[in-house]
């Protein structure tokens, strides 16, 4: 045997290459499903092989359509409309509703002056691809005005585009409309997308760590019970019974631009989610905290580019005396991703977070081929640093911590919160008020400031000019806020919310459960207006300074009083404060800052309720905040001089009256109120 052994030697060597092959194989294999495992969410990895993108023209019966296909989704068009029609992914061949011109689409809210308000769905009358190669297909639906169409289409030239990158899971849109000078008269409440999708297969909505919930559909929502305004419903027999009782409201899930960055919604058959993408806020409107509706009940997503919501007409874009306009919104991604059915659908949530996080990063997008849209090297960077003085806080000038700092068309302070046509760039300033803003477009612009912790705004006091590539430092900027004198006393904290006021549980029998436990969103619940008859059911609000406590004796909002029947009375709320001195010659100043108003008008008057008024606003405000579920509206400023001869040594009483009282819905929410007594008491 051991003679003989030498002879199999090459045997054994076979057997040991074979061997290796096999293991090479499987390693292989292993790679190949590692691979695949590690791709279940359609992210796109290098070296992967990627489908070719297709583009078709198709005639379905009388209507033309666009087919795009990257070998992940394939989009579906309308043309030369440039509705989208379907959206077919992983398996499901459309995730948008049965009603063809209701499933995405953009519209703009617009009409004449002192006529009707329309809807105009943009509708393109010529289709255009405009780039076509292995990395990207752009295609364009354009509508171009003339003066024949006056009355009937909003006075704009329209191009909405539309790219389908390779690899990419999922559509970007962006259009740029345009008026000419010399154009009619005309005023635009909102331009938005919209996409509706399939009511059988996405029940679950998703729009923030801790805002994620099951929802009802729309036939949930027509067999419901309407509440106050046709928004609000109870539902009283939904198709999933653990919703039974509970209150819907599309504003109850609107979000600060700020956070508006991600939302959308599930379905688990198969585990699918389709999100909206804001990768920049530049072509929004109304500064960082401005309000707007993101997902609601339908299923329905929303990109919303500018709105009255919030806010009210002081919103709204105006165009008079034929002046002219242009503005690029977007671009935006609508974003598909899936997991295997084992798998939890949350993981849907974190991969759009992941997603949103790569296209902010991304911007200014290289790709986007319009010469309205500029890139990275046609912008600019501005830098600086925000200081606060302020001799009543501190003797050294205080850093401007974590304040708003942005570039927004030139104006007055403030300005920023009601401006609705141009562009704007804002960041958040370090803890030693240090701040950076880049990718700016070149152009004009105002430097703006505010943050939490003082009142008013500040306005650089040249103007900022942004050119391609320009780099430009500011240095320390210094901003004193309003102020004539020491601080007797305040209420609040100056944040331009009403978030930090006492804010009652909800009726019961009138909740949103999402909202049960937060204590930073309770203000959302429905109903709490109506809470404030409960607590102060025949004498209105008394708060005393050094005794009351903000934080549960001034209620979040200053609303009227329901007695029933559909009748309201004006409420008149005290503040009480003791003086040990008094200069009786001198003047004291009561700053007066409100987070919001609506329909209202507040009165002041100094230690005797039926004594004129020394101060009114006069009739403000159409924000709605109180009846939207939100906690600010604009923010107002108001300075008022108080006459030292009409203060007593001891107790004094400042009554605070909201006269207007025809609905529920009107009052004001405070910010902040404080006392400054003269320089010299």
């Amino acid at each position: 045997m051991k003679v003989g052994a030498p002879a199999n030697k090459p045997g054994r060597i076979i057997v040991q290459v074979l061997l290796l092959h096999l293991l090479l194989l499987l390693l292989l294999l292993q790679s190949v499903h590692s691979q695949r495992s590690q791709n279940k969410l359609n992210i796109t990895k290098p070296g992967q092989n990627i489908p070719a993108l297709t583009v078709q023209l198709r005639r379905v019966g009388h209507d033309d359509t666009v087919v795009i296909d990257n070998g992940i989704v394939q989009v579906t068009f309308s043309s030369p409309q440039g509705l989208i029609t379907g959206i077919k992914y992983h398996g499901i061949d459309n995730v948008l509703d049965d009603e063809i011109e209701d499933r995405g689409y953009w519209d703009v809210v617009w009409y004449e002056p002192g006529k009707k308000s329309e809807t105009d769905k943009l509708e393109g009358t010529k289709f255009e691809i405009i780039t076509q190669n292995e990395e990207q297909i752009e295609i364009s639906f354009t509508r171009t005005w003339t003066i024949s169409k006056r009355g009937s289409l909003v006075p704009l030239n329209v191009d909405k585009r539309y790219i389908i990158r390779s690899g990419v899971s999922g559509i970007y849109m962006y259009g740029i409309l345009e008026r000419l000078g010399g154009w009619p008269d005309v005023d635009m409440d909102q331009i938005r997308i919209v996409f509706k999708l399939n009511p059988k297969k996405f029940d679950f909505m998703a729009i923030s760590d801790d805002r994620q919930r099951s929802m009802p559909s729309m036939a949930d929502r027509d067999n419901s019970k309407t509440l106050a305004y046709k928004e609000a419903v109870l539902l009283t027999n939904p198709s999933n019974p653990m919703l039974k009782g509970e209150v819907d409201d599309k504003y109850m899930y609107s979000m600060e631009d700020k956070d508006n960055n991600v939302h959308g919604w599930i379905t688990s058959d198969p585990p699918v989610g389709f999100w909206m993408i804001t990768p920049s806020d530049e072509f929004r409107l109304g500064g960082p905290i401005k309000q707007d509706l993101t997902s609601h009940a339908g299923p329905i997503t929303l990109s919303m580019f500018t709105s009255t919501h919030y806010a009210g007409k002081e919103m709204r874009m105006d165009y008079r005396n034929g002046e002219p306009w242009k503005k690029v919104f977007g671009p935006v991604l609508v974003y598909l991703n899936s997991v295997s059915p084992k798998e939890s659908t949350l993981r849907l949530w974190r991969d759009a977070k992941r997603q949103m996080a790569a296209e902010v990063k991304s911007w200014p997008y290289d790709f986007v081929t319009s010469e309205d849209y500029p890139l990275r090297h046609q912008r600019g960077t501005i830098e600086g640093q925000f200081l606060i003085k302020d001799s009543y806080v501190s003797r050294l000038k205080i850093y401007g911590k974590f304040a708003f700092v942005g570039l927004a068309p030139i104006g007055e302070a403030g300005s920023w919160q009601t401006e609705s046509k141009g562009y704007q760039f804002w960041t958040k300033a370090d803890r030693k008020g240090r701040f950076i803003i880049e990718n700016v477009r070149a152009g004009n612009y105002s430097l703006y400031a505010w943050g939490i912790g003082f009142i008013g705004d500040y306005k650089y006091e040249q103007n900022i000019i942004i050119t391609p590539g320009s780099e430009m430092n500011v240095g320390p900027i210094v901003y004193e806020p309003p102020r004539n004198g020491p601080t007797l006393w305040e209420i609040g904290v100056p944040d331009r919310t009403a978030g930090e006021f006492y804010i009652p549980d909800p009726y019961p029998t009138l909740m949103n459960k999402l909202y049960v436990n937060p204590l930073q969103d309770r203000f959302r619940q429905y109903g709490l207006w109506d809470r404030y008859a409960d607590l102060y059911p025949q004498n209105d609000l008394v708060y005393t300074i050094g005794v009351s406590d903000y934080r549960r004796d001034w209620f979040f909002a200053h609303v009227t009083r329901n007695f029933g029947n559909d009748t309201y009375q004006p409420t008149t709320w005290q503040i009480i404060f003791n003086l040990k001195n008094v200069n009786r010659i001198g003047l004291y100043t009561l700053r007066l800052a409100l987070a919001s108003a609506a329909s209202s008008e507040l009165q002041i008057r100094i230690n005797d309720p039926k004594s004129g008024h020394i101060f009114t606003t006069g009739l403000i405000g159409k924000d709605n905040a109180i009846a939207r579920h939100g906690i600010h509206g604009l923010y107002r400023l108001y300075s008022i001089d108080i006459a030292g001869n009409l203060l007593s040594v001891g107790d004094n009483t400042i009554y605070l009256t909201q006269t207007r009282s025809i609905g529920m819905f009107q009052g004001v929410m405070y910010d902040y109120i404080r006392l400054e007594s003269p320089f010299r008491t």
